[in-house]
């Protein structure tokens, strides 16, 4: 009875450790295949006349993109319309279009931004 049990402890010990091995290492190839852009872009907000340097740094690979963040911040959600990304951050609603390099904002009505944008 005992060898049973240790024998039945030592396959359970066993494929524990092999899933734990197998969760822990990441695909090579996603890893090397995944890009990312980034671009600064220089918004002019109204009313205030402000302007403001925005960082929107966009990561994809061969298929979509995958991440959009905004001055260092991971964005919640994001959609996308042909080559416009579409998210919001706090109560900015925010579009850029990547094909132009423009930014638009607006927070809901009470001010609104546009700008250009530059790869770095």
């Amino acid at each position: 009875m005992k060898a049973v049990l240790i024998t039945a402890a030592c396959c359970v010990g066993a494929a524990l450790s092999f899933t734990a091995v197998a969760q822990t290492k990441t695909p090579a190839k996603a890893a090397a295949q995944a890009s990312e852009v980034t671009l600064v872009c220089e918004a002019v907000y109204l009313p205030a006349r402000t302007t403001w340097t925005r960082t929107v740094s966009i990561g994809y690979d061969k298929k979509r993109v995958r991440s959009v963040q905004i001055d260092g911040v991971p964005v919640y959600t994001f959609a996308i319309q042909e080559t416009v990304i579409l998210t919001a951050i706090d109560n900015e609603r925010i579009q850029i279009d990547t094909a132009a390099q423009t930014w638009s904002s607006d927070f809901r009505g009470q001010a609104t931004a546009m700008g250009r944008c530059e790869r770095s």
